[in-house]
């Protein structure tokens, strides 16, 4: 499944004694595929430090979920505290890196993740603290909307929740590297051609001839 290859995907950029933010979906689910060995401190902003994989069915908690209500384990010596504590840490820089959803991101590292216009939502809450808080940023999201059309642009046309601030793309097609020159392709997922990505993406990817050579080749 595009979700499960996503969540593995991210699980692979957590390194040993990293502070990672998941978001609420896809990035959430990381936490069931930390690499051996690696001792991650994954955070949630509504109040939580060191929560584990996602309950199995009939043994979650009521008391323990993460900032989209979803239940969450809790690690031994892991710590709860209120909303002000951890966004002391968040804006503080205390936090390695963020793994967030997204509508929208383009060549640029721009990302909108919270307003589509017409629909009533009441905010963009915590996240422009993460983009902006976070020594790194991680988009995870699928390739392409439920109508085909390219959620990687060459610019946001949706309101923005932060500019410049995206580091690496995940998709279930591929994973880009965002730079001060623009979008990278690094890693294509099983079975998807450099064709495909090139019609699925409506950003420039500046290497994309690298890989249509290689394809070759």
């Amino acid at each position: 499944m595009s979700r499960d290859y996503i969540a593995k995907r991210i699980a692979k950029e957590f390194r040993d004694g990293m502070y990672v933010n998941l978001g609420i979906g896809i990035p959430t689910e990381s936490a069931n595929y930390i690499p051996a060995g690696t001792e991650v401190f994954l955070q949630t902003e509504n109040g939580g430090l060191m929560f584990g994989p996602k309950p199995e069915r009939g043994e979650s908690d009521p008391d323990l979920a993460n900032a989209g209500a979803e239940p969450i384990t809790m690690l031994p010596g892991g710590a709860v505290f209120d909303v002000a504590t951890s966004f002391a840490m968040i804006r503080g820089g205390h936090i390695d890196m963020t793994v967030v959803g997204a509508l929208e991101v383009d060549q640029a590292g721009s990302i909108a993740s919270w307003k589509i216009p017409g629909k009533l939502l009441t905010g963009m809450g915590g996240a422009m603290d993460l983009l902006y808080g976070c020594k790194r940023v991680i988009v995870a999201m699928t390739h392409t909307d439920k109508h085909g059309n390219s959620k990687i642009r060459k610019r946001c046309t949706l309101p923005l929740t932060a500019a410049a601030v995206v580091d690496m793309i995940i998709t279930d097609k591929a994973v880009f590297r965002v730079a001060e020159d623009g979008l990278y392709l690094e890693e294509l997922a099983a079975a998807v051609t450099v064709a495909e990505i090139e019609r699925l993406t409506e950003a420039t990817i500046m290497n994309i001839g690298e890989w249509q050579e290689s394809e070759m080749s």
